[in-house]
């Protein structure tokens, strides 16, 4: 198998995952069943029999959308009104069109994880930048960039490319613990560039939220405001790590490769059918060509052209084990957004929200001080929950006290995203600090040490996104 090439399986064991026994499956299950048919029954007991058995069942493992689900039923129950409108917000999801373009960029992305896209990726990024100082460093952020924006989980990033780079980092003399460092960090880096899943997920979740039009660009967070939004602020982080890369390297006596017109052309050469596809796509979107969901489309195509037809690095029988692998990311999202907008429109109706912002009115008086408690708490629920499990459950309490404070929800997605991404290496439970710990072998807390420097840099950019609305709404005032 080449290296890296299977996003699915790893040749490293410890990144597999543990095979749950037969009765620990049928506990789950049991205790599932045993719940849903009580709230199906809308059986008449009482709030302290929920709030022991909902806790039981999360504590049991009982997946997440059961969760969600299961506590907007008893809610609805409890104000009397019919379980039909957790429904109905389902059958409403699945009808809307934004969300289509959610499996056609997964399914390319795996496509391309699956393929040697991340081979030609790091041929061609080192071809072009690997002559500074510092260069593969550079290398490793972009490429793990780019492969993150299309896989949309940063720890298949860890697990795809960690083999690849983390030996090219060694044999150029990067200290351990900076490459350590600097390939958990860079598993995250791409939730910001298009056409990410968290940017979709966002606008559809932020939308709902604030009641806005999806058809009107002007009215709210739209995918195509968002795609635009975090490019600025997703290079502004890969380029203050950057920088502190090329002050680093100066300690090593790292061997440098001289630029060669030759090596780049044969390295584009080799990636030439990869290439323009961000360049078509972000074209195709904004010179008014296609819109988000047929640009999904037309990606999901191209991908399969190029990587089962023209380079034929997919074979046709491994083709439907990439799609049964992206569908199953892409229900498990679906699921866990329908059940969770049901549980929304509870707490729109009951003005949860409102009753939040009541309470903080007294603390926060000011939009910086709304967005300083703001990136407090994120960075706690990043590194404690999976971004879509964030996104999906924290935005719709957030959407409505944020417009309130007259905070911008284009400028609010991409602070949120900012936060989230820094929270899967936010010690002490940050999933890429595990995800890490296991793919390179290392101690938990050597991986700690590694990533703080990192870390701290992430922080200050975040700062300044969070405090120079412009760094994120720059591309979309020039362009939307």
């Amino acid at each position: 198998m080449r290296e890296g090439r299977s996003v699915s399986s790893s040749p490293d064991p410890s990144v597999r995952r543990p095979t749950r026994s037969p009765s620990g499956i049928g506990a789950r299950a049991a205790v599932v069943l045993v719940v849903a048919l009580l709230a199906l029954a809308g059986w008449q007991v009482g709030g302290a029999f929920w709030l022991l058995a909902i806790p039981l069942a999360a504590l049991l493992g009982t997946p997440l959308f059961t969760i969600l689900a299961l506590v907007g039923l008893v809610a609805f129950a409890a104000e009397g009104i019919s379980s039909a409108a957790v429904v109905t917000e389902m059958v409403r999801l699945a009808g809307s069109p934004v969300l289509i373009s959610i499996p056609l960029f997964t399914f390319a992305g795996y496509l391309f994880a699956e393929a040697g896209t991340p081979q030609r990726l790091v041929r061609l990024t080192r071809a072009a930048v690997g002559w500074i100082p510092g260069g593969l460093a550079i290398v490793a952020m972009i490429a793990c960039a780019v492969f993150t924006a299309f896989t949309g989980a940063s720890g298949v990033t860890i697990i795809a490319l960690g083999g690849l780079l983390m030996p090219a980092l060694r044999a150029d003399r990067f200290s351990p613990r900076f490459s350590l460092g600097l390939l958990t960090t860079g598993g995250s880096l791409g939730i910001l560039f298009p056409p990410s899943l968290a940017l979709i997920i966002y606008s559809y979740v932020a939308t709902q939220s604030a009641g806005v039009s999806l058809t009107n660009p002007l009215a709210g967070p739209t995918v195509d405001r968002l795609f635009l939004a975090g490019i600025v602020p997703g290079a502004l982080l890969i380029a203050l790590l950057g920088v502190y890369a090329v002050l680093r390297v100066r300690r090593w006596k790292s061997p440098r490769p001289t630029f060669r017109w030759g090596e780049l052309g044969a390295a584009l050469r080799g990636a030439i059918w990869e290439v323009p596809l961000p360049f078509l796509l972000l074209g195709g979107i904004y010179g008014g060509k296609l819109t988000v969901t047929e640009a999904a489309a037309a990606t999901a195509l191209y991908a399969l052209i190029v990587e089962v037809f023209i380079y034929r690095d997919i074979p046709l029988r491994r083709l439907f084990g990439v799609i049964r692998e992206s569908m199953t990311l892409v229900g498990g999202i679906l699921v866990i957004l329908a059940a969770a907008m049901g549980l929304t429109n509870y707490l729109i109706d009951a003005e949860v929200p409102m009753q939040i912002l009541t309470g903080i009115e007294g603390l926060i008086t000011s939009p910086i001080g709304f967005l300083l408690a703001l990136n407090a708490f994120l960075l706690i629920v990043g590194c404690l929950m999976d971004i879509f499990s964030a996104l999906i459950v924290v935005v719709p309490l957030v959407v409505p006290v944020a417009q309130n404070y007259g905070v911008d929800l284009t400028h609010l997605g991409i602070v949120f995203l900012t936060n989230l991404e820094i929270g899967y290496m936010t010690p002490p439970v940050g999933m890429n600090l595990f995800i890490s710990s296991f793919r390179f072998r290392r101690p938990i807390l050597e991986v700690y040490f590694a990533t703080l420097p990192f870390l701290l840099i992430l922080v200050v950019a975040l700062l300044l996104v969070t405090y120079i609305p412009q760094i994120s709404l720059f591309l979309v005032d020039l362009l939307g």
